[in-house]
C-alpha cells in the first residue's frame, strides 16, 4: 500500500511516469523505499532546495505511522 502511494505520486510529477520504479527493503525495522527515476526527471521529484522530495517523505511518514511503521524514502540516481 505504502509502495503504491509512493509510485503514483512520483508518477504524477514526472514526464516519463513509465520510467519510475519503487523498491521496499526492510533495514533494522524501517522500511526504506528507494525510488527511481528517468535521469531527466529527479530535479521535478527532488524540487527547489528538497521541498518535494521531503513533502513526498512526510507523506510517506504519515502513512506509515498511521499503519505502525517506520519508513524512510531514498532517490536513488
Amino acid at each position: 500500500m505504502l509502495k503504491d502511494l509512493v509510485e503514483f505520486l512520483s508518477k504524477s510529477l514526472v514526464d516519463q511516469p513509465d520510467k519510475v520504479s519503487v523498491s521496499e527493503v526492510t533495514k533494522n525495522s524501517v522500511t526504506v523505499f528507494e525510488l527511481r527515476v528517468a535521469k531527466e526527471d529527479i530535479g521535478k521529484v527532488i524540487g527547489k532546495k528538497g521541498r518535494t522530495a521531503q513533502s513526498l517523505r512526510t507523506l510517506l511518514s504519515a502513512a506509515g505511522t498511521k499503519l505502525g511503521k517506520r519508513t524512510s524514502l531514498e532517490i536513488i540516481e
